[in-house]
């Protein structure tokens, strides 16, 4: 039943070439509690913010 309901929504414009479907116990998540030491390394990469980057001026659409 998940399969065909991920079908029908996501592959009505024919977006999707595969879907996965897990059983919801499967699933993990991360800890709230444990962000700093997943996200905070991060923060000292500023080269993989857009606003790094420099744009010509004859790209419009970005």
């Amino acid at each position: 039943m998940a399969l065909q309901n991920a079908r029908d929504l996501y592959t009505r414009r024919s977006e999707g070439v595969s879907i996965w479907v897990v059983l919801s116990n499967q699933i993990v998540a991360s800890d709230p509690d444990d962000k700093n030491a997943l996200f905070d390394p991060s923060e000292d990469k500023v080269y993989r913010h857009p606003t790094f980057y420099s744009l010509p001026d004859e790209l419009e659409h970005m």
